[in-house]
């Protein structure tokens, strides 16, 4: 699922090809939105929002979308060629006289009043890369639920805005503590949110995104992704769980030896290494 840091990095990419711009044309393509027309008006700013994305249009209205797994908005010069994916999965079309903008395989889109965004994205905690960054607000929903695993709470959108699975595993990493970790026993925790910012600071502006100091495709990350290979700082074993409740389940990346486990934890059995 695309991160906080790659949202933000496409509501940059809209609003550098939107903004400013007449729309010449529009096509919503899902059923509620069929008859919708944005054409004539002019786009305003796009603007992400923790994972959501919200492009805003003169006469007060905001096209909402969201990503989720596998969603893209891909921006082309007018008559290039669209290359994101077959036709089908095109769900929306917002063309300029400059360019064209496709979303892609986009599981949520709506059309609302911008003075009724609060409806879609007022329950989100404070945004990482916004504006509205309170890191101390950030830190009261943390420890709201101080029983709660760490990693679950960092994952709530209603905890902080922006973070995802990849980010989650290697952020209690860095704080050397378990996902598993009830929030309310992290030793300093005031460092999570900090932490948490300075990642997605250091990464809103790169392809390939990197949390340790090394430049290689294949250490570039501590433990996401690496279950069965040697942790780089210890040398045992990564492992992987799935966390969270079964509808909302995911999978979760640790050291169990540079993140000591509270009883809590699933007792994973060592997965067999790589074979490349």
């Amino acid at each position: 699922m695309p991160e906080g840091d790659t949202v933000w990095r496409t509501a940059r990419r809209l609003h550098d090809a939107l903004a400013g711009r007449t729309l010449t044309r529009c096509d919503l393509r899902v059923p509620r939105l069929a008859t919708a027309d944005l054409s004539g008006r002019t786009v305003q700013e796009v603007r992400s929002r923790g994972k959501h994305l919200l492009t805003r249009v003169e006469g007060g209205l905001t096209l909402h979308s969201h990503l989720r797994m596998d969603g893209a908005w891909q921006v082309y010069a007018a008559g290039e060629r669209w290359r994101g994916g077959p036709a089908h999965q095109i769900r929306a079309v917002l063309g300029t006289a400059e360019c064209t903008a496709v979303g892609y395989r986009l599981p949520v889109l709506d059309l609302l009043r911008t003075s009724d965004e609060s409806r879609v994205v007022g329950h989100l905690g404070p945004d990482l890369l916004g504006p509205d960054w309170d890191a101390a607000e950030a830190l009261r929903r943390l420890l709201a639920t101080p029983d709660r695993p760490l990693g679950e709470a960092l994952r709530d959108q209603c905890t902080l805005a922006g973070l995802g699975n990849v980010y989650v595993s290697e952020l209690c990493f860095l704080l050397r503590a378990s996902p598993w970790l009830p929030a309310g026993r992290l030793p300093d925790p005031w460092r999570a949110p900090e932490l948490a910012k300075k990642l997605l600071e250091a990464n809103k502006n790169r392809t390939a995104r990197v949390t340790t100091a090394g430049a290689r495709p294949d250490r570039r990350l501590w433990v996401y992704g690496r279950a069965g290979r040697p942790c780089a700082r210890c040398g045992r074993t990564v492992r992987s769980a799935e966390q969270g409740p079964a509808a909302e389940a995911r999978v979760t990346y640790w050291c169990p030896s540079c993140q000591p486990a509270p009883d809590t934890a699933p007792h994973a059995t060592d997965p067999p290494p790589p074979t490349n």
